[in-house]
């Protein structure tokens, strides 16, 4: 495996949401907004940085306040942003973020385009990727180009440096044309993953069947897989290997915010495997990674905000000894 000193990279979108000062109303009803750094592949970068894990970033912000302020928050948290480029003609893509009455949440974004989609591979860092032990992306990258083909080439690069792919489709409906086309999309790179996490409503988006039995789940496992997750909230996680399969159940907490909890599981997974990758092929080990995971996640749901909300591996070990 690539990375001796266990990197995880990510791959992605970096931007801010604007979340209401008052919960339960609409994006119009909000009287005002608080700013908050997010995007799912640089909050997994912070989330393995906390817990004490080697991150980088790969990605391109505009060349505006935002952007240096996403830059500056890296920085701050210890990821390597050596491999963020900036766009003097684009912003920094923001999103507007809501959880209704009703409990959906609403998204309003802003990208038309932002900066995050016109990366192109010639601007890819490949030394910083060719040092991952895992090479981790969403798929909102995959949206448009430029952007798309960078993202494929650097999995290429990643790839041919030995690094584990791990993706986290993470869709966000309202950035597609359409369902089907986010759908064919998604699953186009999905057999080149090594390891793949999903949620409860991502197995019904990509299957199209509401349940999470096994007969289900296992229409998206691939025989290149090492690992699929099906994380299932409060509920815990579902994990498959190849010579194994079980559940390990969360922690009960009270829960204040959801936001970044499945990304705070992922990097602290990934911190996990990059630390002994003999776990992969270790029910008992995998198991107590997943644990740590699940602790990681639950965390994050008792504060408010993403980034803010991610714990140390401190925090987390207390919550796993108390349980």
């Amino acid at each position: 495996m690539a990375g001796g000193g266990g990197l995880v990279v990510s791959f992605g979108e970096m931007l801010v949401d604007f979340v209401p000062t008052v919960a339960g109303v609409s994006l119009a009803e909000a009287p005002a907004f608080l700013k908050a750094p997010g995007g799912a592949p640089a909050n997994v970068s912070i989330a393995v940085a906390r817990l004490g894990g080697e991150a980088a970033f790969v990605g391109k912000l505009g060349d505006d306040e935002f952007g240096r302020m996403l830059a500056a928050i890296l920085r701050d948290n210890a990821v390597d942003d050596g491999a963020v480029v900036f766009d003097a003609g684009a912003r920094t893509a923001l999103a507007f973020v809501t959880l209704r009455a009703d409990g959906e949440r609403e998204f309003m974004f802003y990208r038309n385009p932002s900066a995050d989609m016109l990366l192109t591979a010639d601007e890819l860092n490949v030394d910083v990727i060719k040092r991952a032990a895992v090479f981790h992306y969403g798929s909102i990258s995959l949206i448009a180009e430029p952007c798309r083909s960078a993202h494929l080439r650097a999995m290429e690069i990643a790839k041919e440096a030995g690094a584990l792919l791990s993706y986290d489709p993470n869709p966000r409906e309202a950035l597609w044309s359409s369902r089907e086309e986010a759908r064919i999309k998604i699953l186009s790179i999905w057999d080149q993953a090594d390891i793949v996490k999903v949620s409860e409503s991502e197995v019904e988006f990509l299957t199209g069947i509401d349940s999470v039995e096994d007969d289900v789940v296992m229409k998206l496992w691939r025989p290149t897989f090492k690992l699929l997750l099906v994380t299932l909230g409060g509920q815990g996680c579902k994990y498959y290997a190849r010579d194994f399969r079980g559940v390990v159940p969360s922690y009960k907490i009270q829960q204040v915010d959801t936001t970044g909890a499945g990304d705070a599981f992922v990097g602290a997974l990934l911190r996990k495997i990059v630390q002994d990758p003999s776990s992969l092929q270790d029910q008992e080990k995998l198991e107590e990674a997943i644990k740590f995971a699940n602790a990681c996640g639950a965390i994050t749901t008792t504060r408010k905000g993403a980034i803010p909300s991610l714990p140390t591996e401190i925090e987390v070990l207390q919550l796993m000894e108390n349980a």
